[in-house]
Formats: C-alpha cells, sequence, structure tokens
C-alpha cells in the first residue's frame, strides 16, 4: 500500500544551527516526487528525517493520518536505496533480495515466491547465485532496489542512488527506476543534486537551497516558468542578461543590449514599471536571423559542434556573454569573429526582479503557494 506523505513545519537543528526550518510538503500517493538542490542544501537530511534516521526538532509528519515523529524507522514500512547500494558482500544476491522478507519471518514459500518476483522485475534471475563483489555498479543497484521493494513498504526512499555509477548507465538505470516505479506504484521520495536525472524520473520536484523549498511543480513548469533566478540557474542552463524594463502606455519592454526592444504581453500588471531587471533565457530561445533584420547585435567567440545542435559562445556589444542553441547545417558553422544578429523568442524567456527573488510574469506556479495561502 502507498501513503500520501504530509510534512507541516518541519524544524531540523544542530544546536543553535537550523538546517531546515518551517518546512512545509506534500507527497502525493503513489507519486514519483524528488528533492532537487546543490550539496548541504538540506535534501538528504529531510528524507532521513522522513525516514526515521535523523532527529526532528520541531514540526509533524504523517503517513497518510499516522503521525510519525515518534515512530522507530522499522515501523514505518519503508524501502531504503542508498547511494553505496549497502548490499551484503557476504549474500549471494538471491539472499540479499530475501533478507528484509525472512527478518519480517514471512512463510519461506511466501519468501521464494516474493524473491522470485523482484529478481524478475530487476532483470536479474540469471545472478541470483551470484557474490555481489562478481557485479557491476549498475547490477548491484538492481539489488538493492529489488531487496527494497520485495518488502512491499508503504514508501520507497532513495537518496543519490545513481551517483556512483559512470555517465552512460546513469541512464541506463534511471529508465530502469522510473518504469519499476510506475508498475509497482509506489510512493517515492527520491534525492539527487543531478537537475537531468531529477527531469527524467519525477512526476514533480522541490527545488531546495539552505534549507528551504523554492519552488515545487512539473519538471515542464520549472523548466519553463521557474519562480526566481535560482530555480532558473538550477534547472537546466540558461544566460542571465542585465536589462530594463520601461513602460508606456500600459505597454511593457524588455530593452536588451545595444537598446534592442522586446515587447512583454505577459508582465503581471503590478509589476508594470520602469526598473532594472534580469532575463533569463536559454540557448534555444535565441534565435539566428538574416544580417540585415532588426535584432541584438552579437560576435561569435567560438562555436563547438555536437551533431544534432551546434553551442555558439558570443558576446554583446556591452560585453555581456551568452551561449547560444542553434540546429546544425549539413554546409555552414558560423566563423568566430561573425558579427550576427539574433531575435529571442519572447514567449519563452522568464524576466526577474533585480535581484532575482521572483519572475514578473504571468503564469508562474508554485505548489508551494498552497502551503503560504494557509499559514496566512
Amino acid at each position: 500500500m502507498s501513503v500520501k506523505i504530509i510534512i507541516r513545519d518541519a524544524v531540523k537543528a544542530y544546536g543553535d544551527n537550523i538546517i531546515i526550518g518551517d518546512l512545509n510538503l506534500d507527497i502525493r500517493e503513489g507519486e514519483f516526487f524528488t528533492l532537487l538542490g546543490p550539496s548541504g542544501c538540506g535534501k538528504t537530511t529531510l528524507l532521513r528525517m522522513i525516514a526515521g534516521f535523523n532527529s526532528i526538532e520541531g514540526g509533524d509528519f504523517f503517513f497518510n493520518d499516522t503521525r510519525i515523529n515518534d515512530m522507530d524507522p522499522v515501523k514505518r514500512n519503508i524501502g531504503m536505496v542508498f547511494q553505496n547500494y549497502a548490499i551484503f558482500p557476504n549474500m549471494t544476491v538471491e539472499k540479499n533480495v530475501a533478507f528484509g522478507l525472512k527478518n519480517r519471518k514471512l512463510p519461506p514459500e511466501e519468501i521464494k515466491q516474493k524473491t522470485d518476483q523482484f529478481l524478475k522485475l530487476m532483470k536479474i534471475e540469471e545472478y541470483r547465485d551470484r557474490m555481489p563483489e562478481r557485479l557491476s555498479g549498475g547490477q548491484q543497484q538492481r539489488v538493492a532496489l529489488a531487496r527494497a521493494l520485495a518488502i512491499t513498504p508503504d514508501v520507497l526512499l532513495m537518496d543519490e542512488p545513481l551517483s556512483n555509477l559512470d555517465a552512460k548507465l546513469r541512464v541506463e538505470m534511471r529508465t530502469v527506476i522510473k518504469e519499476i516505479q510506475n508498475s509497482v506504484g509506489i510512493t517515492t521520495v527520491y534525492v539527487t543534486h543531478d537537475q537531468e536525472e531529477a527531469m527524467a524520473v519525477s512526476d514533480r520536484i522541490a527545488v531546495m537551497n539552505a534549507g528551504e523549498i523554492q519552488q515545487i511543480g512539473t519538471p515542464k513548469i520549472l523548466y519553463q516558468r521557474p519562480a526566481n533566478l535560482f530555480v532558473a540557474t538550477f534547472i537546466g542552463h540558461t544566460n542571465v542578461i542585465k536589462a530594463k524594463l520601461e513602460v508606456k502606455d500600459k505597454k511593457a519592454e524588455l530593452v536588451l543590449a545595444g537598446g534592442f526592444r522586446v515587447e512583454m504581453e505577459n508582465i503581471l500588471a503590478a509589476e508594470k514599471k520602469d526598473r532594472d531587471v534580469i532575463a533569463s533565457i536559454r540557448p534555444e530561445e535565441f534565435i539566428v536571423l538574416p544580417k540585415e533584420a532588426e535584432g541584438v547585435k552579437a560576435f561569435v567567440d567560438d562555436a563547438v559542434f555536437l551533431g544534432l545542435n551546434t553551442h555558439y559562445f558570443v558576446h554583446f556589444e556591452d560585453g555581456e556573454k551568452a551561449e547560444i542553441v542553434q540546429e546544425s547545417q549539413i554546409d555552414n558553422i558560423i566563423a568566430k569573429g561573425t558579427e550576427i544578429k539574433l531575435g529571442i523568442k519572447k514567449e519563452k524567456i522568464n524576466v526577474f526582479d533585480d535581484q532575482g527573488n521572483h519572475n514578473l510574469l504571468k503564469g508562474v506556479l508554485n505548489d508551494l503557494d498552497v502551503y503560504k495561502k494557509e499559514a496566512k
């Protein structure tokens, strides 16, 4: 059975040092939910609070209607997959998967049935008699996942489970993890600092920084309409460009290098005023225009051909630098030193206040706002 996880006003502190303060979060039943952020932001700390491995200095944690703050970790019915796999080196693959089932003193026939089920599900049947030392990193991770799922937990917790694998294997295993989670339908909380990994596996993501959640939403929402500059720069790659917002006759224009103006129809009414702003323009949101067209003047510093796309590194008249991505052409890569004109897909760019604290555009969705409204 999967559960809904409810966290209200969570506090984690070591003495006077507050790591997490007044954090609120709802994780839906059966959801693949990721805690994403840089090292030291509190994501693993929060995961360990859910697991019962860390003390809770304030707030309430619930699995459905059951408060778990003081519940023994063993009684929380969680499956845990660690960064270092933590499978037993002195046991075969089969015995590793069966370990939790034997601890629960299930009948031998049920242990055999469930062990076989998850060996098959994780595609490691042929390795059942093999010792861990004879397995690859990906195979060991499959064993760890099978062992965690075999006990039929209410919640699956995964702490940087792919960080020790090479790049190709990480891509393969994140596909496996998502497929398994979909088939089993278990509530999963996943911790990673890898934004591409988070976007590939998650139903929703909470972006964390310095113990606080910055934004909660689907990968698409976080990428297209980040709530602040931190989220914009952490999810994917973006160009951060200083600009000005000028308003005349209730029309807002974004003024970029060289005085190039872009009319912005989607600025919030309350934010329409002359001001310094920060524009977040992702590399694919620039368009290379014909030389005679009106656009932002830029100069190509370098070009990197990567097959489907070519990445150009440019600078503007004011000296600011940017990266742009264009679909590769068969017979033409723009040479270094070339002066080009750039247009912008204005419906896709984001505009923040001059501190980067909040997005000035309409349509920014943040599930975190639900808790802020409740607090009022």
